[in-house]
């Protein structure tokens, strides 16, 4: 066993290679998975398999992970299993390249593919966060784990930046486009083989699976309403719901509604990245002080409006701005879900909770991506994306208004109102200059890229 001093240096150490697993696991989400509906959309995919694309994938990775404690006793390892699938998540960067040459099959094949892609992404998902919480100290977790997205965060935002450059660059020919989305794929590929070797380097505390701390999914949901984790992971997976009911129909809108070039549709979704990077730490330190239940109510009620507010105007401009706003939402929602998870589970059952908290999560999310692609099926044209955003809007604050008051915080933290907490953020920004930044980079851009014939690009969430 390591004296004191030893584990204290190891665990430092594998903290740093854990930012550095972060920022590569992000190049490859923003070289490769940023462009899957992109890719989709060049491969001539309908709003059913966009969908199917959007939401199935992470469905079927959540229901896996009923599994993943057999899987973790198997391993006896939560390294040994974050690494195995880790590399086989790599890989899939091969196949999903190879479907353009399958015909009338490409399309399910890469919905296919994208599937295996994230059921070994999901897998590893409550062993690195169990691992995760035993690395990380309670009392800067939110600090710590802002930091680390604000590192992620900005790499993603210059990898799909410097992605949608790249296709914009290949974007003359079926064949030519092609090749663009080989590159960054492979590009993909390597971001995720390099933040694998710097996972293996991490150290992993003893951990042994007790049985008698386990219990069943339904013992889950049937106990969930009673318990404050049971609610926060109902409440999640319905707002997940609501999300997707819009999420996965934002690239199609803008590449084929609104007509944006890889270029335009890059400079568009960066901006959410941008902000939630810049904004992560922010929220991270608000967090640790005045409690993961205050951020999340705040960013809970700040974010809904956002699909709404895409339907007022097509201006460039003014899709930057409102991308700007939903990056600063969506960054306080997420440290705030985020550490929720650390500080209502204890540590012999985090990996469990983890587990059913996505298996939930995946299904609802599934739903909600069904509920949208039906509405865009009945409802023709640019009307059915308007009826989706509004309907998304709605489901998502009726979940925050319904939900969010039964939450408790776990820990004992400062007392702030909702108001002094937002104003609290948006005062820490560094908001002149990122303000000027995006606005004139907006303007610039648009006016060289104005008469430009606009295509396609994805995000995660919007």
């Amino acid at each position: 066993m390591l004296p004191e001093k030893g584990t204290r240096e190891r665990v430092k150490r594998s903290l740093k290679y854990s930012i550095l697993d972060g920022a590569f696991y992000a190049a490859m989400v923003g070289f490769g998975e940023s462009f899957f509906s992109a890719f989709a959309v060049f491969l001539r995919a309908t709003s059913t398999q966009l969908g199917l694309l959007g939401s199935l994938p992470q469905t079927i990775g959540a229901l896996l992970q009923l599994f993943s404690a057999r899987l973790l006793a198997h391993f006896r390892s939560r390294k040994s299993l974050s690494v195995a699938f880790s590399s086989l998540q790599a890989i899939m960067y091969l196949f999903v390249s190879l479907v353009f040459f399958f015909g009338e099959l490409k399309v399910w094949l890469l919905i296919l593919f994208v599937c295996l892609y994230w059921a070994f992404s999901t897998l590893i998902t409550p062993a690195w966060s169990s691992w995760m919480g035993d690395l990380v100290p309670d009392r800067s977790r939110g600090e710590y784990f802002g930091r680390r997205n604000k590192i992620a965060g900005f790499v993603t935002f210059a990898t799909f930046t410097v992605g949608g450059y790249l296709l914009q660059e290949f974007a003359d020919g079926t064949t030519t486009q092609y090749l663009g989305f080989v590159v960054l794929f492979f590009l993909a590929l390597v971001s995720r083989i390099i933040s694998t070797v710097y996972l293996s380097r991490q150290y992993e505390p003893d951990y042994v699976v007790d049985k008698k701390l386990q219990f069943s999914f339904w013992q889950f949901l049937k106990e969930a309403r009673f318990h404050n984790y049971g609610l926060f992971v109902i409440y999640l997976g319905f707002m997940n719901l609501a999300v997707f009911i819009a999420s996965p129909f934002f690239t199609p809108y803008m590449l084929e509604h609104l007509g944006f070039d890889y270029a335009t549709f890059t400079i568009v979704t960066a901006t959410a990245l941008v902000v939630k990077f810049i904004t992560m730490p922010i929220w991270g330190k608000l967090s640790d002080r005045y409690g993961t239940k205050k951020v999340l109510a705040a960013s809970g009620f700040l974010m809904p409006i956002v699909p709404i507010l895409w339907i007022f105007s097509h201006d460039v401009l003014y899709l930057i701005a409102i991308q700007a706003y939903s990056g600063f939402a969506w960054a306080g929602f997420e440290v705030a879900s985020f550490n929720f998870i650390f500080d209502s589970t204890s540590r012999e059952k985090r990996a469990t909770c983890v587990a059913y908290y996505n298996v939930v999560v995946g299904l609802l999310i599934f739903v909600g991506a069904m509920l949208g692609s039906a509405l865009l099926k009945f409802i023709p044209d640019v009307t059915g994306y308007f009826v989706v955003f509004l309907v998304s809007y709605v489901a998502r604050s009726l979940t925050s208004i319904f939900f969010l008051p039964h939450l408790r915080e776990r820990r004992e933290v400062s007392r702030i109102s909702y108001r002094k907490l937002v104003f609290k953020a948006v005062s820490m920004l560094p908001t002149a200059g990122m303000v000027s930044h995006l606005v004139t980079f907006g303007r610039d851009e648009v006016v060289r890229l104005e008469n430009a014939v606009m295509h396609k690009g994805t995000q995660r969430r919007r």
